[in-house]
Order: structure tokens, then sequence, then C-alpha cells
């Protein structure tokens, strides 16, 4: 039995360290031509190679893996071209000013070359100096790659780093590459037009991974190899066992239910992290409760939790406007509210029934919580019991919120049903 909680533990080690390897998540199928990551190298290393000049742009939601497949294949190049290759690493949100891009650039040239920076160079001493590298490295076949992050933040103003940048590349002599990383799919539309005519309309789309994607990503990942320091049959048996989950109806509906609101490759790497350390070593395989237990923790559901600390009158009346609105009363109020709670009563015959005092300080309490809101700011001068409000929690929360209430009356679990 020792010897099987070392093995679980081994796995549940490994598992956590691939998920946390860009190397290993983004690289699985580089000798597929098809890969971002195939494409981009193949890219820049033909730039390299024929001494040519290149630009590129890297498109895809935050999370996409964008930065990660371009960091994967800046480091295989590197070791590739050890002294043909300089990087430059600019980012829009610290350089987007013309002004401090040309002087961060400089900075790093210097600091690659090992020449000395001018803190007091001007603005045209820094442009002309980078012209005069980029001529230079030309010359001596060194391609200088710049990475221009949140490119987008560099086609606002008058786009003199990007005129500069790329009508200098025009030059025989030059040769570098330009690559734009961003998330808007249309930045290449904010360029001007002498801009545009100089860029090269490459571009990448990083999108989030298709169901069969998603599939081959879980399979590599969460998969133990066979031919490695575990036991054989070991390594069968969680394969197996994982494949099993994988073709559960019930997974899916986990993975639906998390990717509908966070669809990146990012984000689900931090959601598989969760489930594996959900992993119980006694039982030494992954299960379908780990992934179930995941989605609980990493979804935030403030609204449930304000659910939690509700008191039975305040559920009730949370229930009457589900109750109201289900009647198509889209707009009503307290008073509204307050009729239904009595026909409730009168057709059930709850023993929770409360005077109206106390259920109109309930009601404030709904609003403070905010799981109730007032429909607009019309009304502002009327008197609270007569101002239109609606619910700011979902039928699906209410009910969840509803279950999991430990003292929750039967009865509110039965109208929510109705």
């Amino acid at each position: 039995m020792g010897k099987e909680k070392n093995q679980a533990g081994k796995a549940l080690n490994l598992l956590r360290s691939r998920l946390c390897d860009p190397n290993f998540i983004f690289k699985p199928l580089s000798d597929s031509p098809e890969t971002n990551y195939s494409k981009l190298k193949f890219i820049i290393s033909s730039s390299i190679k024929e001494a040519c000049n290149n630009s590129i742009l890297l498109l895809g939601p935050r999370g996409s893996g964008k930065v990660s497949v371009l960091e994967l294949v800046l480091g295989d190049l590197l070791q590739e071209h050890l002294d043909q290759i300089s990087v430059i690493r600019l980012n829009g949100l610290l350089h987007s000013d013309d002004n401090c891009a040309f002087k961060e650039i400089a900075r790093q040239l210097c600091v690659e070359h090992q020449l000395l920076f001018s803190k007091m160079a001007s603005f045209d001493d820094n442009s002309q100096f980078m012209i005069a590298m980029l001529q230079e490295c030309g010359l001596a076949h060194k391609t200088i790659i710049f990475v221009l992050d949140e490119f987008d933040l560099f086609a606002q103003g008058k786009q003199r780093l990007l005129y500069s940048l790329l009508d200098a590349m025009q030059s025989v002599t030059s040769q570098a590459v330009v690559i734009g990383v961003s998330c808007r799919l249309d930045a290449d539309q904010l360029l001007e037009k002498r801009v545009r005519s100089r860029f090269s309309h490459r571009k990448l789309l990083f999108l989030p991974p298709s169901k069969e994607d998603l599939e081959r990503l879980l399979e590599h990942v969460l998969s133990l190899p066979l031919d490695s320091t575990f036991s054989h049959g070991y390594a069968l048996d969680f394969n197996e066992k994982f494949k099993s989950i994988l073709r559960d109806k019930r997974f899916e509906e986990v993975i639906d239910t998390y990717l509908n609101s966070s669809s990146t490759v990012s984000q689900l790497l931090r959601f598989l992290f969760c489930a594996v350390s959900f992993m119980d070593v006694e039982s030494e395989f992954l299960s379908l409760e780990n992934f179930k237990t995941a989605l609980l923790t990493i979804q935030r559901q403030p609204k449930l939790e304000c659910v939690k600390d509700c008191s039975i009158l305040e559920l009730y009346l949370l229930v009457c406007m589900k109750r109201l609105e289900v009647k198509e009363q889209n707009s009503y109020n307290f008073n509204s509210v307050m009729k239904e709670y009595k026909s409730v009563h009168d057709t059930f015959q709850t023993c929770d029934y409360y005077s109206r005092n106390v259920c109109l300080r309930a009601f404030e309490h709904l609003l403070q919580r905010e799981l109730i809101c007032f429909s607009d700011n019309r009304g502002t001068g009327q008197s609270l019991e007569f101002r239109p409000v609606k619910l700011l929690i979902s039928p699906v929360e209410l009910y969840q919120g509803l279950k999991s209430y430990r003292s929750c009356p039967a009865i509110l679990l039965k109208l929510m049903d109705r």
C-alpha cells in the first residue's frame, strides 16, 4: 500500500509540474506544420536564414497562449542561432510614448552590444541610433527581433515608432523582424496608411481550444508516461481510469460549465491544476469528484454566499419576487411582493409569516446585500414600498442557494419548482 501511495504522490507532482510548464503545454505537436508554434518559428527562422525583414501580428484573447508560444519560439531560436539574434522587448502599457519607446530601444541595444547608453540623448538621437544599429547588424548578418506587446497601444497617436521602425526595415542593409502581440483582432486596421503600406500583414490567430483540441490537451497533460519511473501497471490503470472520466457525460458537463465563463487556455490550465490538487493520494487516481470540487472552488459565486447568510424571511421574499417574474410581472415593488407573500401563506398555510414592518426591514436588508436593486432612479423621492425593484440573482443561483441552505423550509424548494 505504501508503494502505491508513493506512486500516487509522484503522479500528483508530475501532473502539477506539467500544468505549470508552458514548454510541455504548447509544444506537444511541434512537428506539425499546422500549429502556431511551427508557423511562427518558420517565419522567424526563414527571416534569419534568408537575411530578410519581416513583420507579423499575434492576435487572440488574453490567456490564449500568444506570449507563451512566442517565448518558446524565441528560446529555441536563441539556442539554434546564438550569435545571430538580438531581442528587443517593448510593452505598450509602458512604452506607448514615442520618446520613451525610442529611449528603451536604445538602452536595450546598448546593453546587448555592450555600448555606453546616454540618458540625456534626444528623441532624434535615439531614433538615428536605432537606424544605424539596424544597418550595422544587417551587415553583420545579425537579426534584431522587436517584440511589441500590447501592439494596439503603439498604434495610437502619430505612430512615429512604428513608422520609423518599418521604414528603416525597407533598407537593403537592415535585418529585423517586428512581432506585434495584441488581444485586439483588428489591430492591423488601427495602423495609418503610411505604416500599413510598410507592414507585411502576416497574422497568426490564437483562439480558445476546440472540442477536439481540448480532448487532446487533457489527454496529453493528464496521462502518465508508460516508459518512466512509474510501475507499468499503475500507469496503465491511471490512464484507463482517466479515459473513463473523459468519456463520462457528467465530466463533459463540468468542462462545458467552466468554459462557458472562462474559455482561455491559461484559465483552463488553472482549473485543471485545481482539480489535480484535489486528487486523493489514498485512492491513487483522479476522479470525477476532483473536477466537480474544482469547479465549485474556482468559480466565485458571491450571490450564493449571500443567500447562505439570509434569514428565512429574506428567502421567502426572494422566492416571491422570482414567482412574480415567472408571472411576467417585470415591474413590481415591495407592496407587490407582500401580496405574493400573503398569497403563498394563505395557499400553503406556512408557519413562517411575519408582520409588514418586519418584512420591510428584511426587504431593506436584501437591498443592502445587493441581491435586489431598484429598477431605475426616477422614483428617488418615492417611499421605499412603492419603488420598483428587480432581482440581481438568477433563478438557478437562487435554487442552488436554497438547496445549500441548512435549515431551508421544504416549501421554498417546492415553490421554486412551480
